[in-house]
């Protein structure tokens, strides 16, 4: 059975109503160079279609703030039904794409689905605050039903392979930079460099030095019960690909962050699979995790 699927939301900066809308239903070429982001028709003219859309889905409805926004989206992604107002599309979809990266208006536009048990898929960063991310999850009605992450949890430029490993030796440092805020691109580093950390290494302390902020900038430093240190910077208006530098023992090795398309569409997969086999895809002891990193940065 093929589910259907509604997006919600658009936030000023974030595409990814267009992308996400055209991994499951293909796009029209035309439509999407209109989009306002140049990178998207960019990354899908070099897929092969239809055969790179997730087929087990399809995106059928659409609200946005803006209903011509919303009309153009259902355009370039080929589906046809605008909704006037997200609830309207409960009973129509079976689950739903919140995509705005916005957390602070997350529990606004996920309350209603969460109540009606309809699984969501909430766009990164879930939540700025522990406070934020315990809210969203007391509306859960069944374990699983919200799915978050950054993508690039699932990028394998950004993974330790066994071989990665073996050459770095014992890992002592990790170091990762993003482009932009802190409180919208910094998940983007710290989901994968969580990845990196043996499962049940524990946080010993956390550090954010003070810093003019008035870019969005921001900085965390964290020290591990495993010895290792681990920095995260994102860097405002400074320009860098996100990029990871992981030093060990015997070596190090840089990783370096340009595949949105596979990302997106193996994170978009994780969702569908866990709606379809009924299990837990997004576990939240490790959104937990990131959401109390995230907080300590913004402080």
């Amino acid at each position: 059975m093929t589910l259907n699927l509604g997006v919600i939301g658009s936030s000023a900066g974030n595409g990814h109503p267009y992308s996400w809308s055209a991994i499951f239903n293909g796009y029209d070429s035309v439509e999407m160079e209109k989009c306002g982001y140049p990178v998207i028709p960019r990354y899908l003219e070099q897929q092969q279609w239809p055969a790179s859309q997730i087929k087990e889905a399809r995106v059928t409805a659409i609200w946005t703030q803006d209903i011509a926004l919303s009309r153009h989206i259902a355009k370039a992604a080929k589906f046809e039904h605008v909704v006037t107002c997200y609830t309207d599309m409960i009973g129509q979809v079976d689950a739903v794409l919140l995509a705005r990266d916005d957390a602070y208006h997350h529990l606004q536009y996920a309350e209603p689905f969460l109540r009606q048990g309809i699984p969501i898929y909430i766009d990164k960063p879930i939540a700025l605050s522990i406070n934020e991310l315990d809210k969203l999850y007391a509306l859960e009605q069944y374990s699983g039903q919200i799915f978050t992450c950054s993508a690039l949890r699932y990028s394998k430029q950004l993974m330790l392979s066994e071989v990665d490993k073996q050459k770095l030796g014992s890992i002592k440092q990790i170091t990762a930079f993003t482009p932009k805020s802190w409180s919208k691109y910094a998940v983007h580093i710290i989901e994968p460099v969580l990845n990196m950390l043996s499962e049940g290494d524990e946080l010993v302390e956390m550090t954010a030095p003070a810093s003019d902020r008035s870019d969005g900038s921001g900085s965390l430093m964290v020290r591990w019960e495993s010895g290792i240190q681990t920095n995260f910077f994102a860097l405002g208006n400074g320009q860098s690909p996100i990029s990871i530098r992981v030093f060990g023992t015997d070596s190090w090795m840089d990783f370096t962050f340009t595949d949105s398309f596979s990302a997106f569409k193996t994170a978009l997969q994780a969702f569908i699979f866990g709606k379809k086999k009924k299990k837990v895809m997004s576990d939240k002891a490790f959104n937990t995790r990131v959401v109390q990193l995230l907080e300590r940065g913004c402080q």
